[in-house]
Order: structure tokens, then sequence, then C-alpha cells
């Protein structure tokens, strides 16, 4: 699949932000399928399902309907879920993790997989993830992992949530994201792992810009 890029990694490494100037660049959509695991919480949360209600998350997550709009300006990427922009309420740490508990349930992530792999519309898709080259879009042609220290991953997050106006101690954000690190490498369905053919990249000391750069070098269409 020439016209799918994915790119995976864990919190913090920069995904987001690269996946909106990759997609930017190449004048492609975008889904942000770690967003649809937060909406999920969001949306569990808010109708009172528990996280262990397998049944009824199942329900909720072919129910899901999300799109991705990113601002001509780059400067974020617009959710649009029942037609409200929750892009920054889903980024409070509490539906991170909730997010994170439900990720495990290989239920609901087979309910979600024809719901991301239906974002793929010409004339192309950036898929970003935790699974995208693994599992959801196997055959993509390009394929991306993005790694960073814990340290550095704790510092970018803690930086991103100040700057919405969310306020977490960094302390307390780093085991969150170390215990998260663990659940999602450790779970039994689609665990947190670079593709066999995907290019991995260590962004701890590199910009967003030549992390991009990076990424597109790799690329010949």
């Amino acid at each position: 699949m020439e016209n799918i890029i994915t790119i995976d990694g864990p919190s913090g490494v920069g995904k987001g932000t690269v996946s909106l100037k990759i997609a930017k660049y190449l004048g492609w959509h975008i889904l942000d399928s770690g967003a649809l695991y937060r909406i999920l919480a969001l949306v569990a949360k808010r109708n009172q399902v528990s996280i262990d209600d397998e049944t009824k998350l199942v329900a909720l997550a072919t129910e899901l309907d999300v799109k991705f709009i990113s601002l001509a300006d780059l400067s974020k990427l617009q959710i649009i879920y029942a037609g409200h922009d929750i892009a920054t309420e889903i980024r409070d740490e509490t539906y991170g993790k909730i997010a994170s508990q439900i990720a495990v349930n290989p239920e609901v992530r087979t309910a979600l997989l024809a719901r991301q792999r239906a974002f793929y519309t010409l004339p192309g898709l950036v898929a970003d993830g935790r699974d995208m080259g693994t599992v959801v879009f196997p055959k993509a042609k390009y394929k991306f992992f993005l790694t960073a220290s814990c340290e550095e991953r704790a510092l970018r997050r803690y930086k991103q949530l100040i700057n919405i106006g969310i306020y977490v101690k960094l302390s307390e954000l780093a085991v969150e994201i170390a215990n998260r690190d663990q659940r999602d490498t450790t779970r039994t369905t689609a665990p947190l792992i670079a593709a066999s053919d995907a290019f991995t990249i260590d962004t701890t000391k590199l910009s967003i810009e030549e992390v991009v750069e990076c990424i597109v070098s790799k690329m010949v269409f």
C-alpha cells in the first residue's frame, strides 16, 4: 500500500506533531489512532460504562463517529465527536490512563480495527499510533517507529499539557508514562513493538523538523 505511512511509538515521542507535518507535506489525510481510545474512554466515562464491561465497550467502539481535521497552520488537530472539538478534553491524563487500560481488551481492539482502516481514503493516509504498522496497516510501504528516553518523553508531555491549560506534576507524569509503556509492551493483543520492516528513529535529541526530514528522506513515490 504505497499511499499509507505508519508512524508508531510510545507517548511523548512526537508522533502527533510529526504526523501532522508529514500529512500536510503530502496533502494526505491523518489518523490519530490513540485518540480513538481516549475518545472511547471519555464516552465510556460519560455513559458510566465500566472498563471491565466488554460488551458495552465494544458497542460504544463500533458506534464512534469521529473526524480528524488539521488546521491550515498545523497549530492543532481538531477531533470532532458529536459535533464538538474534543481534542483538548481527551488529552487529560485521566483519559490516557483509561485508554491504556481499555486497549488491552482484544475485543475492543477488534471493534476499532475496521473503524481505523476506514480512515484510509485517497490520496493517502498518515496513520499515527502504536500498532499501525504491525496490525492495522501491515502492508503499508513506509513504516516508522519513533522512540525517546522516558525522561524526555515525560518532559515533552508535561510541556504539551501545560500549553493547553492542563496542569500535572512532572514526577507523576513520568510514573504514568512508565506504567503505560509496561502495559502497552506486554499486552497479549497488538503489543507496542516496531514492525520488522519499520525504520526506527530515536527522537530524544532531535527537533520535530529533523524527524520530519529523516522520514521524508526515506520515502520515494
